[in-house]
């Protein structure tokens, strides 16, 4: 671990491979997000069968929001609902465009820890580990990329920020 003059811990901010290293860990979520949307939308075998791709009539939602769990009576109402399915396509597209490209990154981060606590609450209780899976982990870290945006690398922030001058929220 690297040390300032005085001996202290560095902070990322003065290590570009640690910024860099963040990069490539948003792109790869970002990238999680994409597949997802790109298999539940044509059925490529990975997670979705083609007869259940979204373009041929399946609900990207109905499985995960209908299975047997603590809060299957909060998340089953609202399974296969077509609102339902088109948010959460939207989200899955957004999040990941958004965390690939580098570009609203503050709010492609805020909904898709949004997205991995609704289902992380859907999937409650999680096996192996009662409390923690993959979902909480992801939720938290995309607020690591809402908060270091000033210092994003592999992206095409520079240009996304000139484009949106007048829209802070879109930064």
């Amino acid at each position: 671990m690297a040390t300032t003059k005085n001996g202290d811990i560095a902070s990322p901010r003065a290590h570009p491979r640690a910024w860099l290293a963040l990069a490539i860990v948003r792109i790869l979520v970002g990238f999680e997000f994409l597949w997802a949307f790109i298999d539940k939308t044509f059925g490529l075998t990975f997670a979705t069968s083609p007869e259940n791709a979204w373009i041929n009539g399946g609900s990207p939602t109905h499985g995960y929001l209908s299975a047997e769990r603590a809060l299957q009576g909060v998340f089953e109402p609202i399974a296969g609902h077509v609102v339902v399915d088109v948010l959460f396509m939207a989200g899955l597209l957004g999040v990941g465009v958004g965390l690939m490209a580098g570009i609203a990154v503050r709010l492609a981060s805020i909904g898709g820890a949004l997205m991995m606590l609704m289902m992380w609450l859907a999937s409650f209780p999680i096996a192996p580990n009662p409390f923690v899976d993959y979902h909480l982990v992801e939720g938290v870290l995309m607020a690591v990329f809402a908060f270091g945006l000033p210092a994003q690398r592999l992206s095409f922030a520079g240009p996304w920020r000139r484009l949106t001058r007048g829209t802070p929220w879109l930064q």
